[in-house]
């Protein structure tokens, strides 16, 4: 974990550090490139900031340092991520939509938002133009399921079994530009632990993919 940390913190920091020499020692003087290589340094910043926010959020949920348990109602979140990521979707031609019914169970509101948030987010990113992402709101027995699917570009079964792993990214380089961490799955996952319940996955390449979870109503210590 501590190589992986190091890794992630050096790469946006050299690269910041690089144009902030070039820029400071009057290398780049043309007001285009000033203000290209300054978006740049701002970019990289702001992954190296978002990294650091997800390290502390991880550190956080496993902790469970004074954790506040309420009454929450998960199609009013999933509805609230939707409109979230309305934008995004409509940018990348993606479909999304929520169903299902009310269903409230104990739990951290905010926990749960993240949780949502990042499957569905994950699932409109590694999408195609077109594409359909269906988050479903339901209740079986004494546990709410959460569904997220989509018809995108699914996860090559060789690397199935590693992507709830820290930092562990299928496609690097897409990952890379869309922003990613590497952390929004192990968040995820460690949220849904939190909660006493289970993720599981199905997905096929070029088909697409489904995570489906399942908490407790009833939060239990």
């Amino acid at each position: 974990f501590t190589a992986n940390v190091s890794h992630e913190l050096k790469t946006p920091l050299t690269t910041i550090r690089g144009f902030a020499e070039m820029l400071g020692g009057g290398m780049i003087t043309d007001g285009d490139d000033i203000r290209r290589y300054g978006k740049r340094i701002y970019d990289e910043a702001n992954r190296l900031l978002n990294v650091i926010n997800d390290i502390i959020r991880l550190s956080e949920i496993e902790e469970n340092h004074s954790e506040i348990f309420t009454e929450t109602n998960l199609s009013a979140v999933a509805k609230e991520v939707a409109e979230n990521l309305a934008e995004k979707a409509k940018r990348l031609e993606i479909d999304l939509s929520v169903s299902g019914s009310d269903v409230t169970i104990q739990a951290n509101g905010g926990y749960i938002y993240e949780m949502i948030y990042n499957l569905t987010e994950n699932a409109v990113k590694y999408n195609r133009p077109g594409g359909k992402v269906l988050v479903d709101v339901s209740r079986a027995g004494d546990k709410a399921v959460i569904t997220v699917a989509d018809n995108g570009i699914g996860i090559p079964k060789e690397h199935q079994g590693r992507i709830f792993e820290r930092f562990y990214r299928v496609d690097k380089a897409r990952s890379r530009d869309t922003g990613g961490t590497g952390l929004g799955l192990s968040l995820t996952r460690s949220a849904v632990l939190l909660h006493r319940g289970s993720i599981k996955l199905y997905s096929k390449e070029k088909e697409g993919t489904t995570f489906t979870v399942r908490i407790p109503l009833t939060y239990v210590p």
